[in-house]
C-alpha cells in the first residue's frame, strides 16, 4: 500500500486551482496581536514571580519580580503615576538638575558659615538642635496637657473627663492627705 504525497482537498490546502491564495476569515476567532495588545492595555495586566536561591537550606538571594503592563491613562486611574515626578523623564530635567546643584552649593556656603564640617559623599548629615520653651505661670494649661499629666498620675476615668474635671482631679491628687 503505497502513500500519496499529493495534497488533497482539505483543511490545510491554502491555495485553489488557479494557484491565488485563498483568505480565510474567522468569525469569532482569536483576535490578532492588535487586538490583544488594545485589550491588554486597557485593562492592565500584572505579572508576578519570585526567584530564590538557596545553599544547603540558607536563603541566599531572593528577587521579587513584579510588572504591570497598561496604558498611560489605566495606571493614572489606579494611581500609578511615577514618571510625572521623576526629574529625569521630565522636559525640566536640566532646569530642576541646576537648581540642585544651586542648593547644594547655598548648603555648604550655609554649612561652612556657621562652622559644620564638610559632609563626606554619602555620609548622612544629622543635626541636632535645641529649643528652648517658654511656659508662662498665668497661662490654662489645654485640655491635652491636663490628660497627659492625668495619665502620668494614672487618674481612673480621665478619658471621659472635661477640661474642668480633669483639672479638678488633678488639684485633688496635688494635694497632701492632711488637707483634706
Amino acid at each position: 500500500m503505497a502513500l500519496d504525497p499529493s495534497p488533497r482537498s482539505g483543511p490545510y490546502e491554502a491555495r485553489q486551482a488557479s494557484g491565488q491564495r485563498m483568505e480565510v476569515q474567522r468569525g469569532g476567532g482569536p483576535a490578532n496581536l492588535a487586538d490583544i495588545l488594545e485589550r491588554v492595555l486597557d485593562k492592565g495586566i500584572v505579572i508576578a514571580g519570585d526567584i530564590q536561591i538557596n545553599l544547603l537550606d540558607i536563603e541566599l538571594l531572593t528577587i521579587k519580580l513584579r510588572l504591570l503592563v497598561a496604558s498611560v491613562e489605566r495606571a493614572q486611574e489606579m494611581g500609578i503615576n511615577w514618571w510625572e515626578s521623576d526629574p529625569s523623564l521630565s522636559s525640566h530635567a536640566k532646569e530642576l538638575e541646576e537648581e540642585n546643584e544651586d542648593l547644594k552649593a547655598r548648603l555648604e556656603r550655609l554649612e561652612e558659615r556657621i562652622g559644620l564640617p564638610p559632609a563626606e559623599p554619602g555620609e548622612e548629615v544629622v543635626v541636632e538642635t535645641r529649643t528652648r520653651e517658654v511656659v508662662e505661670e498665668d497661662e490654662e494649661p489645654s485640655k491635652d496637657e491636663l490628660l497627659r499629666e492625668a495619665q502620668i498620675l494614672d487618674i481612673p476615668g480621665r478619658s471621659t473627663m472635661s477640661k474642668e474635671e480633669l483639672a479638678r482631679a488633678l488639684e485633688e491628687v496635688e494635694e497632701p492627705e492632711g488637707d483634706r
